[in-house]
């Protein structure tokens, strides 16, 4: 059985649950929560918002935002013009929704449609946003981005001085903002910290006033220096740990559990999955799991990663499949684990984190990487609620 200490009525179809091979289970509650904890740490007269990008880091940015909404967010960053054309249908019309990646030449006008607001990143970008300000008539709301050295997105040091030396070329743009992102933010004693941001406020002085945006998840744990009008979390709204090694303040928002297919026993010397990557050396007993790399569990998970069972850690057999992974289950009663029983792999016993580490990999690409055949369930009281 699963678990939780808050569960309103599950599925609305029960029979997809008894047919599904793994459950992923999102509470809602705890990322409000996640929310008002960043939100709190800010300084005071900063705002938050929420970068829901990748289907809200593929945990279903509809439901997402909207939560997020409840919770009093009102700033929506995406990467993609497509991902806000699909969650402005699904937010209130006063909602902000911001579009990271800027526009693709021709884009302007199916951005002004969706009422969005592009974060522009070049010189033709502005221009662009411009060209169609003056074909509508009136000034249209954008976001300039600096890069303060992480040489990814933004405007290089050249264009600023074009622009400086050039201001009626933003003429046409309400500026909402101006901004730039951290590249070592998760680790706060990086000298590139403290570059960034002299480069920043420097570049920043040198265009029209705006309110300033700057932290990401991490970045607001650097403290008030980084914080400015403007925050901008996004892993570590879904718990994700904003500074790596340190205790994590955040909740966690996904569980994973996966469903047993079968159970065997093999004999010392027999070897199970792909490549013989597993080779018993005594009598073992094998549970195959009904989830794979297809559903975005790491295939270099297998032989370090680990599954949870009663609270036991049992480790993975060989390597992870397209559809199923194998777990050593040796250590159980014979009768503890069955067919179409759960196996937790993300949960109370093993976080987004140490998956992660597991797979040489981040959170963020656990997080991202989760596939599309779960049956997911969504939580949406918190505890207090229950």
């Amino acid at each position: 059985m699963i678990r939780t200490a808050c569960v309103p009525p599950l599925f609305d179809d029960q029979a997809d649950l008894e047919h599904a091979g793994a459950l992923l289970t999102i509470d809602l509650g705890a990322l409000a929560d996640n929310y008002r904890l960043l939100r709190g740490r800010l300084s005071s007269g900063a705002d938050c918002a929420a970068v829901v990008k990748a289907d809200a880091y593929g945990l279903g940015a509809v439901r997402v935002a909207a939560a997020l909404w409840r919770a009093g967010c009102r700033q929506f960053f995406v990467a993609h013009l497509q991902e806000g054309v699909a969650l402005r249908a699904a937010l209130p019309a006063d909602a902000e929704i911001f579009v990271l990646n800027g526009l693709m030449p021709g884009a302007e006008a199916a951005c002004l449609t969706a009422r969005l607001i592009p974060v522009l990143n070049s010189l033709a970008q502005v221009d662009g946003w411009t060209g169609l300000s003056r074909r509508q008539g009136r000034a249209l709301p954008a976001v300039l981005q600096i890069d303060s050295g992480m040489a990814r997105l933004g405007l290089a040091p050249v264009e600023v001085d074009l622009l400086a030396n050039d201001p009626g070329r933003l003429d046409g743009i309400a500026l909402r903002a101006v901004m730039s992102h951290l590249a070592c933010a998760d680790e706060p004693a990086h000298p590139a910290n403290r570059a960034q941001l002299a480069m920043f406020e420097a570049q920043r002085r040198r265009l029209p006033p705006a309110p300033a945006s700057f932290a990401n998840s991490s970045g607001i744990f650097l403290g008030p220096d980084y914080h400015f009008d403007l925050a901008r979390p996004g892993a570590a709204l879904y718990g994700v740990a904003p500074v790596p090694g340190a205790p994590n303040p955040m909740r966690a928002v996904v569980r994973l559990d996966a469903r047993v297919i079968q159970t065997r026993r093999i004999a010392a010397g027999d070897a199970v999955g792909y490549g013989h990557g597993f080779l018993a050396t005594e009598p073992t007993r094998i549970a195959t799991l009904a989830i794979g790399y297809a559903d975005g569990w790491p295939r270099s998970i297998g032989r370090t990663g680990f599954a949870y069972v009663g609270g036991r850690a049992l480790p993975i057999a060989g390597r992870v499949s397209m559809d199923s992974l194998t777990l050593d289950i040796t250590t159980l009663p014979a009768d503890m684990l069955k067919p179409g029983d759960f196996v937790e792999l993300l949960g109370s016993h093993q976080s987004i984190d140490a998956v992660a580490s597991a797979a040489g990999t981040i959170g963020y690409e656990i997080l991202t990487s989760l596939g599309s055949r779960y049956r997911r369930r969504y939580l949406d009281r918190s505890p207090s609620e229950c």
